[in-house]
């Protein structure tokens, strides 16, 4: 029988290698294959070598006759692949495919026909003829999932180079605004949450500080956010629970007291007064940090001012104060007057840092003074004013001195005298004696000293050194501002870097020092007193003077005239050691009062001189005294009426007290009747003395007293009646000031305002005139008309004055004739009902 040959099937070809990138998983498989990684472990294990040798090996078969039947294999793919190139294939995706009658698909195919495109016709289903059959290629299953694979990515490719720009402009805005929108959600809800956590965590403080002393460090965390807002909510929390839980100072333990061992209460308090002391010191960092920043600079001044002001006794005052000193000059207003109230009240309440706060401050101050130069805002020294000092703070310690060697001797006398007595007593006892009485003064002493440091009471001479620490600074500030003053502008311009007027003028600080040296004159030392006179008078110095310093045309008649009160002052109050000649600021006021001007002085500095140096004190020359009431009825005719009413009340007190200077109230044709020295009156003379008053007359008075205020007239009129008689005249109790304040407040409702129409200076005019007299006529035609104007509204105003009291007069007398008529109908009945009953009883 014959062998039956067998037949060599070759293996089947491996699938195409694709790359990872081309390899599309979806969520699906990465799902299943994350949740059953057990069972599909063994897959990275595999060797693949192995596999593809035990696929690709045949057995029982030589190795000529498998090259040849792979050389048939390689000739039947090129074969196709030539079939190929004569027609294009559809894409199975495109076009579906053909089924046969034995059951086999094949795909329909487009031939080349040119390079421009391809040919419209499509070739016939299934045909029989071998060029069909050589145009149909079957596609293996790897190969056909690889090209649909492909053909799907160049599908998502030319989806999204075909779509649109509009559509993405259109819904990537909708994308941004949901964005947005989820964003200002959680943000507004997180604020929200943390605006809860700090009332929390302060509520929790508040309740019991030393268990939740931790809650510190997450306020300072909170109030650490981006949020302006956040953090000034933090910052202002933090504020209220410091100035609730803080007592009393701390004072850490040294290393020996770390080092002992201690009860469990013990270190309870060491641990919560270090973390205190801890977060103190950091939250002031940060505030001392965010008030150099403008967004949270009020906040963070007003925090610094509410904690000094609670609690200045406590650790890190100095951080506090020279963050307010620092901001005491401010451009902003309400900063300004914030550290000012703060540093005010300082002043005022030295009971609560037992006036070692007071110093610091004040040298702080003068620090800052002395580092800008003087020119800072008039507010900074202006705080000095709410100091207080003793009167006998000056005064030198010799009796105390002098009580403690007393003491010292009594003691040792006291000491002796126990050891002369004891020499009979035995050793022993005379040494537990003094070991008893060593201890004893051991724990007094102790207690005394922690009392002390408890207390906010402090003791006399410590009292007195802080005091007497307090005002050397003071004035050491006020006489480096009186320095500056005085000194050469070249001077100043290189101090200030070339600019001589700063920000707040030339001399900012200057009517502030002198109205401090005003009120604390009676506690200069005596040895400085000669160097402050020689400065004011440099400063009251006239500036039409010869020798005329570059510092005088900058200073105001304001200001000069406070350097003579101020000089007043300091001589009144140190009468006993100064013998210094005040003449010359006589000569300063008498020029001052021609240069004043009410719009730009103050009337009130004006009438305080004239207080200060006409009327207090003693009785003036006769020849001085006549100057200046010659040149206060001058001044009187020249300003408004509460000027010349304080002038008026000046004049009158001169009057009354210098008897021989009323002979200027006579008529004579040549003057007075005394003219003294000088014969003729000199009006532009500067010195009073020289100006020869006594020779004239005060007509100025019966100007005055035709004034349109109902006051000054009166006043004026007075004067004028006064007798020259040696009869005693009692002083009036009106002083300047007062007169001025009284009718500066009335002035409001005695303020004549004139709308006066202005005249037309088209005027028809007679032939004759010509253009340019009509416009030098208008002028004086309209101040006539003024005249006219004010004239008419005067009248009517004293007409309504007339009539309201001759209406009040009117009344008076008709509730008198009432009255007396209603009397007389009583009477007329009660004398009716006395005939009545008199008839009665004669029937």
């Amino acid at each position: 029988m014959r062998k039956k040959k067998l037949k060599i099937v070759l293996p089947p070809e491996l699938p195409p290698e694709i790359s990872e990138d081309e390899i599309e998983v979806s969520d699906e498989d990465l799902q299943f294959v994350n949740e059953n990684r057990d069972y599909a472990g063994f897959v990275s294990t595999l060797d693949t070598n192995s596999i593809t040798k035990h696929v690709t090996r045949v057995a029982d078969v030589k190795e000529d006759a498998l090259e040849s039947l792979y050389e048939r294999r390689l000739q039947k793919k090129s074969l196709e692949k030539a079939n190929d190139d004569d027609g294009m294939q559809v894409d199975p995706v495109d076009a579906l495919p053909v089924k046969t009658l034995d059951g086999e698909l094949y795909y329909r195919t487009l031939s080349k026909s040119s390079n421009n495109g391809f040919n419209e016709d499509e070739t016939g289903g299934v045909s029989d003829d071998k060029g069909a059959d050589q145009s149909v290629v079957k596609l293996t299953k790897a190969e056909r999932r690889a090209k649909l694979k492909k053909s799907r990515k160049e599908a998502k490719k030319q989806v999204k180079e075909i779509v649109p720009n509009t559509v993405d402009v259109e819904q990537l805005p909708r994308a941004e605004v949901l964005a947005e929108v989820k964003e200002d959600l959680t943000a507004e809800e997180e604020v929200q949450r943390k605006k809860c956590k700090l009332a929390e965590l302060g509520t929790a403080l508040l309740a019991d500080p030393e268990a939740n002393i931790k809650f510190l460090k997450e306020m300072l965390q909170i109030a650490g956010d981006k949020d302006p807002d956040i953090v000034k909510l933090g910052l202002l929390s933090l504020s209220a629970v410091f100035t609730d839980i803080i007592d009393l100072r701390i004072r850490l333990p040294t290393e020996k007291e770390l080092a002992m061992t201690v009860s469990k209460a013990e270190k309870k308090k060491r641990y919560y007064e270090a973390t205190l002391l801890s977060a103190y010191k950091a939250y002031l960092q940060k505030l001392i940090s965010l008030e150099k920043q403008y967004t949270f600079q009020h906040v963070a001044v007003r925090c610094i001012c509410s904690l000094l002001d609670a609690k200045p006794h406590f650790n890190f005052r100095e951080n506090l104060l020279a963050a307010v000193v620092r901001n005491i000059s401010s451009p902003d207003d309400a900063i300004r007057k914030l550290c000012c109230s703060m540093i005010k009240s300082l002043f005022v309440n030295e009971g609560k840092h037992r006036g070692e706060a007071t110093v610091e401050a004040v040298r702080l101050i003068a620090d800052h003074v002395k580092n800008h130069n003087c020119h800072l805002h008039p507010d900074s020294i202006q705080v000095f004013m709410s100091l207080s000092f003793d009167d006998d703070i000056g005064r030198s310690s010799t009796s105390n001195i002098e009580n403690n060697t007393n003491n010292k001797k009594s003691k040792r006398r006291n000491f002796k005298e126990p050891q002369d007595n004891d020499k009979k007593r035995s050793k022993r006892e005379l040494l537990k004696k003094t070991r008893d009485e060593h201890l004893y003064f051991l724990c007094t002493t102790q207690v005394d000293a922690e009392l002390k440091s408890a207390s906010f009471t402090i003791d006399k001479e410590e009292k007195r050194m802080m005091q007497s620490e307090t005002l050397s600074a003071v004035f050491e500030t006020y006489f480096r501002i009186l320095k500056h003053t005085i000194q050469p502008t070249v001077a100043k311009s290189k101090a200030n870097g070339g600019s001589v007027v700063g920000a707040y003028g030339a001399h900012p600080l200057l009517p502030s020092c002198l109205k401090g040296l005003g009120k604390f004159s009676h506690l200069i030392d005596v040895d400085f007193m000669g160097d402050l006179m020689n400065h004011l008078k440099r400063l009251a110095s006239s500036s039409n003077s010869n020798d005329e310093s570059p510092c005088d045309n900058c200073l105001t008649v304001t200001e000069r005239l406070q350097c003579c009160i101020v000089a007043f002052n300091v001589m009144r109050s140190n009468l006993d050691a100064l013998n210094v000649d005040l003449q010359e600021f006589f000569h300063h006021l008498y020029n001052l009062i021609l240069e004043y001007r009410p719009g730009r002085d103050q009337g009130e500095v004006l009438a305080e001189a004239l207080k200060t140096m006409l009327c207090d004190g003693r009785q003036h020359d006769m020849q001085r005294a006549a100057a200046f009431i010659k040149r206060l009825a001058t001044f009187s005719l020249c300003f408004g009426s509460a000027e010349s009413f304080a002038a008026l009340v000046t004049l009158k007190h001169l009057l009354q007290k210098n008897i021989k200077c009323r002979n200027l109230l006579e008529n004579d044709t040549g003057g007075g009747s005394v003219s003294g020295s000088i014969a003729k009156y000199q009006p532009y003379s500067s010195d009073p003395n020289l100006s020869g008053a006594l020779a004239s007359v005060l007509w100025e008075l019966s100007l005055l007293s035709k004034h349109y205020h109902p006051t000054v007239s009166a006043l004026a009129s007075s004067i004028s009646s006064m007798s020259t008689s040696h009869n005693q005249v009692y002083l009036s109790t009106v002083s300047p000031p007062e007169a001025f304040a009284d009718l500066s407040l009335e002035r409001e409702s005695f303020d004549l305002k004139s709308n006066v129409r202005k005249l037309n200076p088209k005027r028809k005019r007679a032939n004759g005139f010509e253009m340019s007299a009509c416009n030098g006529t208008t002028s004086d035609v309209a101040t006539l008309a003024d005249e006219e104007k004010l004239r008419k509204k005067l009248s009517e105003y004293f007409a309504v004055m007339r009539d309201i009291s001759e209406n009040g007069r009117l009344r008076r007398e008709l509730d008198s004739t009432t009255v007396s008529l209603q009397l007389y109908e009583k009477y007329k009945q009660q004398k009716k009902r006395k005939h009545v009953g008199s008839k009665s009883k004669e029937k």
